[in-house]
């Protein structure tokens, strides 16, 4: 009885993760005039993504979570590549107004 009790709520949180990680594909939003190296990279993790879902397909989504927690990982990636070029337009604004 104790088991069952704490397998529902893991298997709710494995659940509202994978509905997370569907909601949030990494897209490809960095200017790459501006931020070249970035948006390549941005570009990579778009890919991975895509590859793994190709995988996931091809395995019956039966690698015991760990594709998808890849997933989730790059949509962190993506978040902070996203995050590191706004940084950087902003301290090269601010390079501009002191000039």
């Amino acid at each position: 009885m104790t088991k069952r009790i704490f397998a529902f709520p893991a298997m709710l949180t494995a659940v509202l993760l994978c509905g997370v990680t569907l909601a949030q594909e990494p897209q490809t939003d960095i200017d790459s005039k501006i931020h070249p190296n970035l948006a390549e990279a941005q570009r990579h993790v778009v890919e991975a993504n895509r590859f793994i879902i190709i995988a996931q397909k091809d395995n019956n989504d039966d690698m015991k979570g760990h594709a998808e927690k890849a997933r989730q990982l790059l949509v962190e990636v993506n978040r902070e590549l996203k995050a590191a070029a706004q940084i950087a337009n902003a301290a090269n604004a601010a390079k501009a107004k002191k000039h």
